[in-house]
């Protein structure tokens, strides 16, 4: 059986294919739509009177965001995607920690956010490392729900840190 489409003849298969494939395409959209929009950490820099303006470390699915807030309520948005951190470090001092995200496509590579509670610096490298891995083996997160996908993550990287 065949059909006529746009002065072109078209059979029954060639059709089934085109709604498949449309389907996958529709599919693989509402997914990255879910892991685009998920905020799954969101830590801000503490350290009066050293920082008076806090910075913030956005962890989505798929970027980590970092926010840079300074004098006269201006502020930078810098974004990095998953794929493309190479690496990421934890420096620690007496009361603070210092989170370094290494990237790939970086001019100037390494991002620092200073005044972070050591506790909140450790979680978000966790949890960046977990979708590092996640990504590396090109696993959907998008069916996860948040909690499970946190938790997914967390036991991905439960090397203990000396701090």
């Amino acid at each position: 059986m065949e059909f006529k489409i746009f002065d072109r003849k078209v059979s029954v298969g060639e059709t089934q294919v085109v709604r498949d494939k449309k389907s996958a395409d529709k599919s693989a959209t509402e997914g990255l739509v879910r892991k685009s929009n998920r905020i799954l950490v969101s830590i801000s820099s503490r350290g009066f009177p050293f920082n008076l303006f806090s910075n913030t470390i956005n962890v989505e699915e798929g970027r980590i965001t970092i926010i840079t807030r300074s004098f006269l309520l201006s502020s930078r948005v810098h974004s990095v995607d998953i794929k493309d951190v190479s690496n990421v470090f934890i420096n620690t001092a007496p009361f603070f920690a210092e989170l370094v995200i290494v990237s790939k496509t970086f001019t100037e590579n390494e991002i620092k956010v200073r005044y972070l509670e050591k506790k909140d610096a450790v979680f978000a490298r966790r949890i960046i490392e977990g979708l590092r891995i996640f990504e590396n083996k090109q696993i959907d997160t998008s069916n996860y729900t948040k909690g499970e996908l946190i938790s997914k993550l967390e036991e991905l990287s439960t090397t203990k840190i000396v701090t």
